[in-house]
């Protein structure tokens, strides 16, 4: 799966072994299971967030400023020119499409995610 997310991601073993030893976790199944379908509205989520996610059901403007990274590499969501979600924000917003990165972005390319992150603190 990592692979077909992030095709050009070049982890090592260390790296997969820290995060597969939460596999190892009871309830990973369950919890990976029922975030797809409750993703897919195939699930119910949980009760205490029903009134957070009837508000952002009504896809409110994101009206602090953003950068929004897309990775070229993408196995599961292809890179944008970020238009299509342009609307979704009322307050200053700036898109970057990372080159040769997939899906887990803030691992793959720590150095661009922490860029994104000073880059909006200055907006």
């Amino acid at each position: 799966m990592w692979r077909d997310n992030s095709p050009t991601w070049n982890f090592d073993e260390a790296t997969f072994n820290r995060s597969a030893a939460s596999f190892e976790n009871p309830d990973y199944v369950d919890v990976v299971i029922h975030s797809y379908r409750h993703r897919l509205g195939g699930a119910p989520g949980y009760p205490e967030y029903a009134a957070l996610e009837s508000a952002l059901a009504d896809l409110p403007k994101i009206k602090v400023p953003a950068v929004t990274l897309d990775g070229d590499s993408d196995g599961v969501v292809a890179a944008t020119d970020g238009k299509t979600t342009a609307a979704n924000f009322s307050g200053k917003r700036v898109h970057h499409v990372v080159p040769g990165v997939g899906h887990n972005l803030p691992q793959e390319a720590p150095a661009a995610f922490v860029d994104a992150i000073v880059e909006v603190s200055l907006m």
